[in-house]
């Protein structure tokens, strides 16, 4: 399984409640219609001065699972919702290892 880590920052002028009512409700529509996607988490910050608003966890078979869905019409849409919503956004491509 390949998990893409997507590290989010709230746009400017966004409060962090309305954020995080975003992230957790209205941005996982987006995420419902994404083609191939096996497991999505979304974690948000509770710290005022975290240099990140929310930790989102995309999980897909493969790479190539995961180029497929941000190429599809509602990869693109939830790319576009996710960019009017945020100021910054790293993405991070992983392997996870459960230790315990």
């Amino acid at each position: 399984m390949l998990k893409v880590v997507s590290l989010l920052k709230r746009a400017d002028g966004l409060s962090k409640e309305d954020f995080a009512r975003w992230v957790v409700e209205d941005h996982l529509e987006f995420a419902k219609r994404l083609p191939g996607l096996r497991r999505y988490t979304v974690n948000v910050s509770v710290a005022d001065d975290a240099a990140y608003d929310a930790v989102n966890e995309l999980w897909f078979d493969d790479d190539e699972a995961r180029v497929a869905a941000f190429a599809s019409e509602h990869g693109r849409a939830a790319a576009g919702d996710a960019g009017a919503h945020t100021s910054s956004r790293v993405h991070v491509l992983t392997t996870e290892h459960e230790l315990f």
